[in-house]
């Protein structure tokens, strides 16, 4: 809206109607309200003092909003026609401001900033489905294939939200930058292609193979302050250092987005973290959120937005406030926020972005929490008071203060020799941790030390690295003996190709990754990996033991003298500014009518994917238990990645990977499960294609926050594609929840979680009630015993009404195909 106020006399029609919502209290003669009103003939009718006050208010008001609509700022430099809208932000908290009457918190306003309707939305926090209109879309190349397959499946010409793709995960570490990237480009060359042509085809940004990890580039290039972004990365919230709301979802969540549609996200409740004192020495923003998820644990964020806020905020740099919402994901956080300040604006204006820096500063009161805005839950943390922690092993909330950690060690009986120690990854890839990192390095090489154990360095970008090679942090690492990796995930998502123990060989490492679940990284269930800071990671490497406290130890110097390493320094932003290195952006072709975009029915890689069927109208009866699941079940268990990675745009093929990391409860094994026809034990998939060619359904029975982890829609889509109809557990985690939902699978919960145990995996069960299904309605989960006997047990479901017609319909994405087809018939 191009109004000035200051050089009209004309209040514009959106102004009246909002002044007279205002203020239609005010008793005054109705000429007032029309467009051509004039404000000099309103002053000289000598109106109330009282609607003068209101004018005024009103005006000074106005000015404000209307600064705020009236000006066009692009939202990144790659496309400079799409704009940042503050102005639907703005109008939307008045009139939620308005309805719930009492002060907001961060997230609070930037996600009911995105609200599609205001004026109507339910908005209960922990109970409401909230729909919201977000300002981007962000995908990985692993997720981005079944994303862009589905969304080609819905005949859109172009996508309708600003997108981009990023190539990260196909990248294997084996011996070094150049030519890892050289031979991923050779062996992923297909599936690069399609991403490439699909992109370019419907109006996609593509960041090709070497740019960098998607959530680095996001926050170099795309994030903004109260900006709603979705992912499809469980680490999407690594944007939330930028003081954007940046939630990780399945592929068909953000198929929603790019086709126009409201996605659905239940309100959060918001737990806060006031932090108080200030960084120093050792301790970094990384042993931030190492200790909340020790608080938290891994589920103790499920259905919340982690918002940070305190005076201890003003002592973390913008990308060390990323650092702590990316591992958010690992307490189960909705996403994490910082309020914005002067840090992100310095980041802001460093990344060629000082119109969003400008543009945010203006924007200020709707990029904090208002006063007396109330939490969920409180927590506080002196970060004057706070130790480095090493969280660990096989779990990210196991926190131990470095203090203690040698005790923890010995008294674990855990591998004291630190075989390799790792740095850099999504969470931990900045030009402020490499050049702390480095300046432990240089104080190691300065004594004349080499390392001890294997040490890798992955830059989080092209930018970053092209910068630390250009101002010397990358010869510092790699003169003591450091390898550097190329700009991708590589080890932290399992793509290493780890040649140095052999498997089931127990062994130690530590990281400055995010995830340290069984097998994680190396595909190794007896690695025992640590998760920490950089800068503690590169201290342990000169020791080579776990023991090594590098606060308190001293190493002995080439000169037989010992010496104890000083704290950590280190630019938070490069003086001389970034450089760029190479040029690895695609912009999308402006004529995209004559792109191509081909699968080759017979590739490996790809596959076209066909519609699941449609709910049958009956309950389900007597169908097998493929396998009841013990323990902890990440999405890493479901769909393991590593090797599999390179099946993810093809279902069937990566559905042979499907639970083949889940404990089965009955024999303690993992990926052997009796076929309940043959009496045979078999691989889980094999079992579930053996049901499947009966024309059988089956469900899965498991634990507490199942499906943990990353945000990968395959861990639905395998159990969906290999017949399966339910997932009963004792809880589950909130993005593999949403995604067996838009897979038409039923997502249920034991009312009482020891009825878990009233479970053979020899049962055979009914679901019943879904001819009734209703918002609300629990279920019934009948038990089948051999005996003949039968038994009750109530489960609960979290569907509302759009969602049950996603089951209904067979899937989230055939109720879009149905809605398609009555628009255009």
């Amino acid at each position: 809206m191009n109004v000035n106020v200051t050089n009209s006399n004309t209040m514009p029609s959106v102004a009246l109607k909002s002044w007279k919502e205002t203020y239609k209290h005010i008793d005054s003669k109705p000429d007032i309200y029309t467009q051509n009103f004039s404000w000099e003939v309103m002053l000289t009718r000598q109106l109330s003092k009282t609607l003068c006050a209101a004018r005024r208010v009103y005006t000074r008001n106005y000015a404000q909003v209307l600064s705020i609509g009236s000006k066009k700022v692009p939202m990144s430099n790659f496309e400079p026609d799409k704009y940042i809208n503050y102005q639907r932000i703005e109008d939307n908290l008045a009139i939620v401001k308005k309805r719930l009457r009492r002060p907001l918190t961060l997230s609070e306003k930037v996600v009911y900033g995105h609200l599609d309707n205001a004026a109507e939305q339910d908005i209960v926090r922990g109970t409401s489905y909230l729909r919201l209109r977000p300002d981007r879309v962000a995908c990985q190349d692993a997720t981005a294939q079944m994303a862009l397959l589905q969304f080609m499946s819905a005949n859109i010409p172009e996508v309708c939200a600003p997108t981009t793709v990023h190539c990260d995960h196909l990248i294997e570490a084996q011996v070094g930058g150049p030519k890892d990237l050289k031979r991923a480009i050779e062996i992923n060359h297909e599936v690069y292609n399609f991403l490439s042509s699909t992109c370019a085809k419907y109006n996609i940004g593509f960041w090709r193979p070497g740019s960098g990890i998607i959530h680095q580039i996001i926050l170099e290039n795309y994030a903004f302050p109260g900006g709603l972004m979705i992912g499809t990365d469980s680490h999407t919230p690594n944007a939330g250092g930028l003081g954007m709301v940046a939630i990780g979802v399945g592929g068909a969540d953000a198929v929603d987005v790019m086709a126009d549609l409201p996605w659905e996200l239940k309100c959060p409740n918001v737990i806060g973290v006031k932090l108080t004192g200030s960084l120093s020495g050792w301790t970094s923003p990384k042993d931030v959120i190492l200790k909340v998820a020790g608080i938290l644990t891994v589920k103790g964020g499920t259905g919340a937005i982690i918002e940070y806020f305190g005076p201890g905020v003003e002592s973390l740099s913008c990308t060390g406030m990323a650092t702590v919402c990316n591992m958010g994901a690992e307490i189960g956080a909705t996403t994490s926020l910082f309020p914005f300040n002067k840090r992100m604006g310095d980041f802001l204006r460093a990344t060629k972005r000082g119109e969003i820096a400008a543009y945010s500063e203006s924007f200020a009161h709707n990029l904090r929490a208002d006063e007396g805005a109330e939490y969920d839950q409180l927590i506080e943390i002196n970060l004057s008071e706070l130790e480095p922690h090493l969280n660990g092993p096989f779990t990210p909330d196991l926190a131990t203060p470095i203090s203690k950690f040698k005790d923890a060690v010995v008294e674990n009986n855990w591998p004291t020799e630190l075989k390799v120690g790792l740095i850099g990854s999504c969470t931990n890839s900045s030009y402020e941790d490499m050049s702390r990192a480095a300046s432990i390095a240089k104080q190691a090489h300065d004594h004349g030390l080499k390392v001890k154990s294997m040490f890798t360095i992955t830059p989080g970008s092209e930018q970053i690295r092209a910068t630390i090679t250009r101002d010397g942090q990358e010869k510092t690492l790699t003169d003591v003996g450091g390898i550097v990796l190329a700009n991708a995930c590589g080890p932290c998502i399992g793509q290493w190709d780890r040649q140095d123990v052999k498997k089931g060989e127990k062994n130690s490492i530590v990281t400055s990754y995010n995830r340290n679940f069984t097998g994680r990284n190396d595909a190794n269930p007896a690695t025992h990996a640590f998760v920490t800071s950089p800068e503690i990671v590169t201290a342990m490497v000169f020791a080579g033991d776990l023991r090594f406290n590098p606060l308190t130890d001293t190493l002995t110097g080439a000169d037989g003298k010992p010496f104890k390493f000083t704290g950590p320094t280190g630019n938070e932003l490069p003086p001389r500014g970034y450089d760029p290195g190479e040029d690895t952006y695609q912009y999308p072709p402006k004529d995209r009518v004559t792109v191509q975009v081909a699968v080759d029915p017979k590739s490996n890689r790809l596959q076209l994917l066909q519609p699941f069927s449609k709910w049958n109208g009956k309950d389900i009866e007597q169908v097998p238990i493929l396998i009841k699941v013990k323990g902890k079940c990440t999405t890493d268990h479901i769909s393991a990645a590593g090797p599999w990675l390179k099946f993810r745009g093809h279902l069937d093929n990566i559905s042979n990977n499907m639970l083949i990391g889940a404990l089965n409860s009955e024999n303690n094994k993992v990926n052997e499960v009796k076929n309940l026809f043959t009496g045979q034990y078999d691989a889980v998939p094999n079992v579930a294609r053996d049901y499947k060619s009966k024309g059988t359904p089956w469900v899965v029975i498991g634990d507490e926050n199942y499906g943990e982890g990353s945000s990968r829609e395959h861990a639905a889509l395998e159990v969906r594609h290999l017949n399966g109809c339910a997932v009963i557990v004792k809880s589950f985690a909130r993005i593999h929840e949403t995604n067996l939902k838009k897979q038409g699978l039923l997502p249920l919960t034991f009312a009482n979680s020891s009825d878990y145990d009233k479970i053979d995996p020899t049962d055979k069960v009914s679901i019943i009630g879904l001819t009734s299904f209703a918002p609300g309605k629990p279920l019934t989960l009948k038990l089948h015993k051999k005996s003949g006997e039968t038994v009750d047990i109530p489960v609960n479901h979290t569907f509302n009404e759009n969602q049950i017609d996603w089951f209904k319909a067979g899937s989230a994405l055939n109720k879009m195909a149905e809605m398609a087809e009555e628009k255009f018939q």
